[in-house]
């Protein structure tokens, strides 16, 4: 989920702490309990300091190790320590519970989006991606703020209002996981050119009644669609390129970083006076017909790479920042 989401459920989740009498009864537990709550919502995307180093080891990293098995303690425990030698007394088994609750939500919520995590590290390296519920739900995000209004003016009690919002959120979760399996299902037989071999994923988008549809065929090419109050209509079929600048392409940083996230890449070749240009696309991020997410290597006729870049930009941003580099 986006920042804005992971801090509303820290918030929450703060507030349904007040449900455990250990931490409701201690002079300084609702506030050890809130902060914790809040650092632990958060601190999984800590690797978001890795942007400082480049795009590339961001990319590669971002919910990976921060989001796995063995983070999910260790950022629990570090949390827990800090607040116990800050707020003495604090039981800290209930403290601890609180904030593994928070680190635990924040991956968990994670999975159901079309980015996903590496949360089965080290197990797995596996990209596990749900495609439930969009990055940000605006539904999710209006309940907390609703709820936590309800809580600091003082009109109900947060023991009322938070195992509610809660109750009401896991049934949320579970009837879009539900639409999500009976639409995937219909897919084929409402795509008029499906053929065998073909691969729908369904991904969600902010509107309920909106998804996004990719087509993966047979041959390894790309279909993208929008199905919305029943209908299925295809927006654009993309052709991927074969190329030896595409392969030439795959031992570059930023284009292997690009290629380690992604499970619909598209590599499209442009020749150049100097060379080639070699544009990856993710498919899964099609918005106002372009798609944001890319990874470029231009290279010249050897197919030696000299100049890449691995990022979110539009296609006009990204024309002058190649321009930029090229000229």
């Amino acid at each position: 989920m986006d920042s804005g989401t992971h801090l509303v459920f820290g918030l929450g989740l703060g507030g349904l702490a007040l449900t455990d009498p250990a931490i409701a009864s201690h002079p300084y537990g609702p506030v050890a309990v809130l902060i914790g709550t809040i650092i632990g919502s958060q601190a999984p995307d800590a690797d978001t300091l890795l942007r400082f180093k480049s795009n590339a080891d961001y990319i590669r990293n971002h919910r990976g190790l921060s989001h796995s098995f063995p983070a999910l303690i260790g950022w629990t425990a570090l949390i827990t320590l800090v607040l116990s030698l800050i707020f003495r007394g604090v039981p800290w088994l209930h403290l601890g519970a609180w904030v593994l609750l928070a680190v635990v939500v924040h991956v968990a919520t994670d999975l159901f989006n079309s980015y996903g995590t590496q949360a089965l590290r080290p197990i797995s390296s596996k990209w596990v991606a749900w495609n439930i519920i969009h990055i940000f739900d605006p539904a999710i995000f209006l309940a907390h703020v609703a709820a936590i209004l309800l809580w600091m003016s003082g009109w109900a009690a947060p023991t009322a209002i938070f195992p509610t919002l809660y109750g009401l959120l896991v049934l949320y979760y579970g009837w879009r996981t539900l639409v999500h399996r009976r639409l995937s299902a219909r897919l084929p037989a409402k795509d008029p050119e499906h053929r065998e071999g073909d691969v729908y994923t369904l991904l969600p988008t902010l509107s309920l009644n909106r998804w996004n549809v990719v087509k993966k065929t047979a041959d390894g090419h790309y279909g993208v669609g929008e199905w919305e109050n029943g209908k299925l209509v295809w927006l654009e079929r993309t052709r991927c390129d074969r190329h030896p600048a595409v392969e030439a392409s795959k031992s570059n940083k930023d284009v292997q970083a690009f290629l380690n996230v992604t499970p619909f890449p598209c590599g499209h070749v442009k020749a150049q006076p100097w060379g080639y240009e070699v544009r990856w696309i993710d498919i899964r991020y099609r918005h106002r017909r372009q798609y944001p997410f890319v990874a470029v290597a231009l290279m010249d006729s050897s197919y030696v790479p000299f100049q890449s870049y691995v990022g979110w930009l539009s296609d006009d941003r990204l024309e002058k920042r190649l321009r930029m580099n090229t000229y």
